[in-house]
């Protein structure tokens, strides 16, 4: 690509800049924390994104470096034992970031399957080890206590599951043409380009937060589901803004409407629209079945036994703690690309999460008490993880306090006006 460095360099201004809004003197750590860090094969961003961010005044830039190959190599020679644990200067180094007020940088770019070969009991006990010893550091993003980001990096092992008809070279250099579209760095002016989105998703906030729906209903094939949402439930967008009020934007790319379901709320059946990515496993083809806001089956032609260990992480994860809505016009959507990916996949469809709420979703919620969220209604977890249920067959109704249902999507567009 003849303009890939000057693109590398935009994307990583936009990431500091706009996306986590790095501050003058703050630190910046990049990882993934699920994946014991972030791939080797995302150097050059890596090197951008901290010129980038020492640019913006930043006092240090710490990067976690993980390996995709080690990583299988470690789960299939060294003992399983060795293989779950996480490591505790890891875990022990994210909190000590986070309780500092550093910002958090995560980027995805692991080969989606890496580790289907691997005994997915394994699989399952090394990710709740990960999320057990780093979910006091994990707080502090979710409940917008640092300013944070989620972003994506073409990488050989992504390029090819992605574009698996081209060769090495030219999949990478696809993959990076449509992440700098996608997130806009194409445009002339990427930074106004994104708060002109960003002001867009808020006036579709503002007007579902006027309406106060009691629930969400979910219609189409394999599909119906009715999701309660909690008395003081907050419509969230593309922007954030930190405990100490630092604005920011979790997530590039970023298509999403989302709020907290009620806990216990949750009825019916659901069929996800795309496969689902997890700990380098891939579910597909799957159902879900609610009953009193809990999950009480689940099928699916591959994966299924990924699929249940996750429902069964905890009490949790066995209930719903997103629920988000995407046109299907969305950018993403319009590539027609299959990433393999939540972060953009979710932002191609309407999706739900399993296990824990962001308390900004509710009135309230950050000064809240794990004990004071679950009374209202806003589930707890270890876990947090989004599958897609949306497409152009899907329609959504609001639920008004009086029973009588709005259209919200129809076919999976908005249906309401501005």
């Amino acid at each position: 690509m003849a303009d890939f460095k000057q693109n590398l360099r935009a994307y990583a201004d936009l990431i500091v800049r706009v996306g986590v809004n790095l501050q003058p003197g703050q630190d910046l750590m990049i990882t993934n924390i699920i994946n014991r860090g972030v791939s080797l094969q995302t150097a050059p961003l890596v090197r951008a994104i901290a010129a980038a961010a020492y640019e913006a005044g930043s006092r240090k830039v710490d990067v976690i470096w993980s390996d995709p190959e080690l990583r299988l190599l470690n789960f299939t020679k060294a003992s399983p034992d060795a293989a779950v644990d996480y490591p505790d200067w890891m875990a022990d180094a994210l909190q000590r970031h986070v309780e500092n007020g550093g910002a958090l940088v995560t980027i995805h770019a692991d080969a989606p399957g890496l580790l289907r070969q691997v005994d997915s009991d394994l699989v399952s006990a090394a990710q709740q080890s990960a999320l057990k010893k780093t979910h006091h550091a994990r707080q502090y993003t979710q409940s917008n206590k640092v300013n944070w980001l989620v972003i994506g990096a073409s990488s050989p092992d992504w390029a090819r599951r992605v574009f698996p008809d081209l060769p090495e070279e030219e999949a990478v250099d696809r993959l990076w043409e449509t992440i700098f579209k996608v997130c806009r760095v194409d445009r002339q002016d990427p930074v106004a380009a994104w708060q002109n989105h960003i002001e867009d998703l808020k006036s579709r906030t503002d007007y579902l937060n006027h309406k106060h729906y009691t629930a969400l209903k979910f219609s189409g094939p394999g599909t119906d589901l009715t999701v309660g949402l909690p008395d003081g439930h907050i419509w969230r967008s593309g922007r954030g803004q930190t405990q100490s009020g630092i604005p920011f934007i979790p997530n590039l790319p970023t298509e999403e409407l989302f709020t907290a379901p009620h806990r216990a709320k949750v009825e019916g059946v659901v069929t996800a629209t795309k496969p689902l990515s997890y700990g380098g496993s891939l579910i597909e083809d799957f159902t879900i079945r609610f009953e009193g806001g809990k999950v009480v089956s689940v099928s699916a032609r591959k994966g299924e036994n990924v699929l249940q260990k996750l429902v069964d992480t905890d009490e949790g994860s066995s209930r719903l703690g997103e629920v988000a809505l995407v046109p299907y016009s969305s950018p993403i959507s319009q590539t027609g690309i299959m990433f393999f990916n939540t972060l953009y996949d979710e932002n191609a469809a309407c999706h739900l999460a399993l296990g824990s709420a962001y308390p900004f979703n509710l009135a309230n919620g950050e000064a809240m008490s794990s004990e004071e969220l679950l009374a209202a209604g806003c589930n707890r977890s270890v876990v947090h993880v989004d599958f897609m249920v949306g497409s152009n067959q899907i329609d959504v109704d609001g639920v008004c306090a009086d029973g009588t249902h709005e259209a919200v999507m129809r076919l999976g567009e908005w249906a309401f006006d501005l």
